[in-house]
């Protein structure tokens, strides 16, 4: 056995990334995979919002072949959670891909402030990236990502005959699982095409094009949003009309729905807060696997799904509605239907399958204020001007010091702090307190307790710590109080979830694939295990910001 040393550059709009990579060469069997024999296919099924209660809840209503197939034949773990507070999609899609708290994978949330002038980031904002339609959406790529996935690491350890590719209605959903080497699609909701961009190909494939002219995008138009299941046998059947929700795309608050067809944009739309959006990105992830055949190299390729029309159902009409709970029984069966087509196309018994959720949820704050719980919204220009109010009297200053707020961060203004000759650490202290000080904050940190290791060893606020960006996140870090919806637009949600509670931070794993015994585990297990659990039982380099466990039972009868 000899090793190789080869240099690797790729090439990308705004830079020139080179790196050494060894890779062992076996004598004895060049036609060899570079990773687990066994596998073909490392299928990453994401189902943003998917609370960690509801697919075991339900295990009696799921299609044999689809949820129900992965729990039947793999390792289900039932009290998986996040350690971090902002469960937001950024940051849980990259928790698990990278296996790494916040420091190492880059993301501070959804959204940041530029520390130096308060303007907002994107997560995966790139204005060097150039989109490859006609799209008012801004320039995407993982720059922002810092840390690699197990897909890169697939990747990197097979000389690049793993490849690694990623859909999402979300553009975030997509570019994040697919790391910095793989390959990403999305959304656009004004035509109802799937896209990517110059970070990825010199050009549009033409696959994707031919699939956008396709029709498929249009089937919905004369078709209604009707319930999977009896209505009498849903549990939130009498929620069907709730007061608060909110009926985006003219969408209503009842099942059945029409599609709004006035014009395209209230169509494509309004395709997203319904099944039809993740219908057709599994269509579309159909036509990609068949296009770029996928689960057919020399190695095991990633195919990232991230099915985005839960989260969007439960921001709409809450997490206790009929429409969330009717939504995730049409996901199942759509993935039914796509796990008979992966069977088709590659084989389930040489497939891996991870079905996992970015974040849970909460349900709408007014609703559940209705049912005796301490439940309430906050205005973010209310707590921020009580807050700049409080630092002008005690600094005795005309000038407002908080310049941005997004989940959990305040932002100060550097030219404020400047020109006042201001000290950080006493005016972050008075910050955190004004912030305490206020109904519906439970914690407040700031920045130089958490660099210097100031912090009281407590779940809420070691997973505060997780969440910590150095570079990203700003002076003050708050938590508010439980069931308290808190983002920086206030109504533009029914519910909301970017909270460490555990209805927010408990997600399913469910695993499945070759030589992983059928076991259902009550422990507590972190999100974070899961990528370096894949690079194990793929027998490849941990993920470079990764520092969770290995998930014992899925590499427990795995032989060498």
């Amino acid at each position: 056995m000899g090793l190789i040393m080869i240099k690797l550059g790729y090439i990308k709009k705004s830079a020139i990334v080179s790196m050494t990579i060894p890779l062992l060469f076996i004598g004895e069997s060049p036609g060899a995979k570079a990773n687990n024999n066994d596998v073909d296919l490392v299928l990453n099924v994401t189902i943003d919002m998917l609370k960690g209660e509801v697919p075991f809840r339900n295990y009696d209503r799921l299609s044999e072949g689809g949820i129900r197939h992965v729990i039947d034949n793999g390792v289900s773990y039932t009290n998986a959670r996040y350690q971090h507070s902002t469960t937001f999609t950024a940051v849980g899609h990259a928790v698990l891909n990278t296996g790494a708290p916040a420091a190492e994978h880059g993301l501070a949330g959804n959204d940041w402030a530029d520390r130096k002038t308060g303007e907002r980031v994107y997560c995966v904002s790139d204005p060097d990236s150039n989109p490859f339609i006609d799209t008012d959406m801004r320039g995407t790529s993982p720059r922002n990502l810092t840390a690699t996935t197990f897909s890169d690491e697939l990747s990197l350890s097979s000389g690049g005959k793993s490849r690694s590719f990623a859909v999402s209605v979300k553009d975030r959903g997509a570019i994040i699982p697919a790391g910095r080497l793989g390959k990403a699609f999305w959304y656009e909701s004004g035509s109802g095409d799937f896209y990517t961009t110059s970070y990825y190909y010199d050009e549009m494939p033409e696959w994707v094009t031919e699939f956008n002219e396709s029709g498929k995008k249009d089937k919905f138009r004369d078709e209604q949003w009707t319930l999977k299941k009896p209505e009498d046998t849903y549990t939130f059947s009498h929620n069907d009309d709730r007061e608060h929700e909110k009926g985006y795309y003219d969408l209503g608050s009842t099942i059945p729905k029409d599609y709004d067809n006035s014009d395209d944009s209230a169509y494509y739309g309004g395709l997203r807060f319904s099944p039809a959006g993740d219908e057709l990105t599994l269509e579309f992830a159909k036509t990609l696997m068949e296009q770029e055949e996928i689960g057919k190299g020399d190695a095991a390729d990633v195919l990232n799904i991230s099915l985005s029309g839960t989260d969007y159902v439960g921001h709409a009409w809450g997490t206790n509605s009929l429409e969330y709970e009717d939504m995730f029984l049409h996901v199942d069966a759509l993935l039914d239907d796509f796990f008979s087509f992966v069977d088709d196309e590659v084989g389930l018994d040489n497939t891996l399958i991870i079905i996992s959720s970015d974040h849970g949820a909460d349900d709408i704050p007014e609703y559940q204020h209705q049912e005796g719980l301490d439940a309430d919204r906050h205005y973010p220009e209310e707590f921020i001007e009580t807050a700049n109010e409080t630092l002008r009297e005690r600094f005795d200053i005309s000038d407002d010091l908080i310049m941005a707020f997004w989940n959990p961060s305040l932002y100060l203004n550097p030219d404020v702090m400047e020109s006042n000759d201001l000290d950080y650490p006493e005016v972050e202290r008075a910050l955190a307190q004004a912030m305490l000080d206020q109904e519906g904050v439970s914690y407040a940190i700031t920045r130089t307790d958490i660099e210097s290791g100031n912090i009281p060893d407590t779940p809420i606020m070691n997973k505060l710590v997780r969440a910590f960006q150095p570079e990203r996140s700003g002076n003050v870090l708050f938590i508010q109080d439980q069931f308290w919806y808190l983002y920086p637009n206030a109504d533009q949600f029914s519910a909301m979830h970017g909270s460490p509670y555990a209805y927010d931070t408990h997600v399913p794993i469910l695993i499945s694939g070759p030589k992983i015994p059928n076991q259902v585990v009550d422990r507590s297990v972190a999100v974070s295990d899961l990528a370096i659990t894949i690079t194990n039982y793929m027998e490849v380099r941990t993920p470079s910001g990764a520092d969770g466990d290995v998930l014992e039972e899925v590499v427990s009868e795995r032989s060498f």
